[in-house]
């Protein structure tokens, strides 16, 4: 436990000393939310049905906690680079309570980039509650684990950094649209809706829209399974994820 807080903690300070990640990771969001849902929500929102700037909000906040996670484990191929990762392997504590703690330090730093997405809430009028914010802490909680997860699996394809931003720009873009991040999915050709049910991410997203849109009119048009299905996909996915991920990892820390 020890090494899992101190990792973590690490990475949660690195976070906190870097004030351009810090105003971007609350700038991005914001204009993409107000300019994105403004503009769909002028142009289709009275034909879709429903309110497009809380659609998008969703969408946003479902995918920061997934790929922000994801996107902190490739600290790892640096850590490998200036041989601090050596220094883990060698000390006498469990590979899995490494990897975890790495995990849970992007998990604490993509709840801490989502902490403003409330303030969004209200300025942009999405109806978000107390009981609302109340549910969306484990949901926060898998999809940052679900992310961890899946970047780790990720990492083990990975030789440096410029190899690393075009793996997660090649896999990462297309579920933007396969996930349904600014647009509804609920009609697809049959060769992406298969694809878009082997996304992770439109897992992540569901479950964050079915928790915010319970109990609305508009539940039927923008949710697509219910949220109990994506908790069992997510569990599962993170299951296979993070086993297959952690062995090659440590495989690959051991042979170099």
């Amino acid at each position: 436990m020890n090494a899992v807080a101190a990792i973590a903690g690490r990475d949660l300070l690195k976070f906190i000393r870097d004030p351009g990640r810090l105003v971007a990771a609350v700038v991005f969001p914001f204009a993409m939310i107000f300019l994105l849902g403004g503009t769909l929500q002028l142009n289709l929102g009275n034909a879709a049905g429903f309110n497009f700037i809380g659609f998008t909000f969703t969408g946003f906040l479902g995918m920061t906690l997934f790929q922000s996670t994801a996107q902190g484990l490739t600290s790892l191929m640096d850590d490998r680079h200036n041989d601090f990762a050596q220094e883990l392997f060698v000390s006498p504590v469990s590979r899995y309570s490494i990897v975890f703690g790495k995990i849970l330090g992007e998990t604490a730093v993509a709840v801490a980039q989502v902490l403003p997405f409330v303030v969004f809430a209200v300025i942009l009028r999405v109806p978000l509650t107390p009981t609302h914010i109340a549910l969306l802490v484990p949901v926060a909680l898998l999809s940052c684990f679900m992310g961890g997860a899946f970047g780790l699996l990720l990492l083990n394809t990975m030789s440096d950094s410029r190899a690393s931003n075009q793996i997660f720009n090649f896999v990462f873009l297309p579920q933007y649209f396969l996930a349904g991040l600014i647009a509804p999915i609920t009609h697809l050709p049959w060769y992406l809706a298969a694809l878009s049910l082997i996304s992770p991410m439109r897992y992540v997203i569901d479950l964050t829209r079915g928790v915010v849109f319970a109990g609305s009119a508009e539940y039927s048009r923008v949710v697509l399974a219910a949220p109990l299905t994506n908790v069992g996909v997510l569990v599962l996915m993170f299951a296979v994820f993070m086993i297959a991920g952690t062995t090659l990892f440590v495989r690959r820390e051991t042979n170099r």
